[in-house]
């Protein structure tokens, strides 16, 4: 896709790689990630909840780490990659993780489930990197190498990624199941 000159001041020419799929567009500055993939790309699988960064529905993976897409200005993510739940199954095959939460019917309403998703497969990243959470022993450094996902750990590590329906135990389940 590509895109006129930006006008001076008011917007800006962005190109990212969302799903593997590169993308120029000519963006009003103000524009969040969350407003580019639904209102420009047309990936309505990240949901606007609370547009504070509170729920965590908007969770996206950014340059493999996961990110409130509400709170992200699209200009400040010129160059990075960007995967969306609809990227964690490019070739039609669930991640694991996704057939993790049917398996486990880790889901209700549905409304959390694809940051819920995308938040999981981010938390699997940190932690095969060492990067600790708050329950992790303090003494552990990263270059002890990966964190094992705990029951704690995976609560923790999600937290930040309501549920209005209270799926909570099967969420956790369906990560461990992953996890094994």
């Amino acid at each position: 896709m590509s895109a006129a000159a930006p006008e001076s001041g008011t917007a800006s020419r962005v190109t990212l790689t969302v799903n593997g799929a590169e993308h120029t567009l000519v963006l009003d500055n103000r524009t969040t990630v969350l407003d580019l993939l639904r209102e420009h790309l047309g990936l309505t699988g990240a949901k606007k909840g609370c547009d504070h960064g509170q729920c965590g529905a908007c969770t996206v993976l950014v340059d493999g780490r996961r990110a409130n897409a509400c709170l992200l200005p699209a200009v400040a993510q010129d160059g990075a990659e960007l995967t969306t739940v609809e990227g964690l199954a490019p070739d039609g095959e669930l991640h694991p993780v996704q057939q993790a939460f049917l398996d486990r019917d880790a889901f209700q309403c549905g409304y959390c489930t694809p940051g819920q998703l995308c938040s999981a497969v981010g938390v699997f990243a940190e932690a095969a990197a060492g990067h600790p959470s708050h329950v992790t022993d303090p003494g552990r450094t990263a270059a002890q190498g990966p964190v094992e996902l705990s029951r704690a750990e995976i609560r923790e590590r999600m937290s930040g990624n309501l549920c209005r329906c209270g799926a909570y135990p099967h969420i956790v389940a369906a990560i461990e199941d992953v996890t094994r």
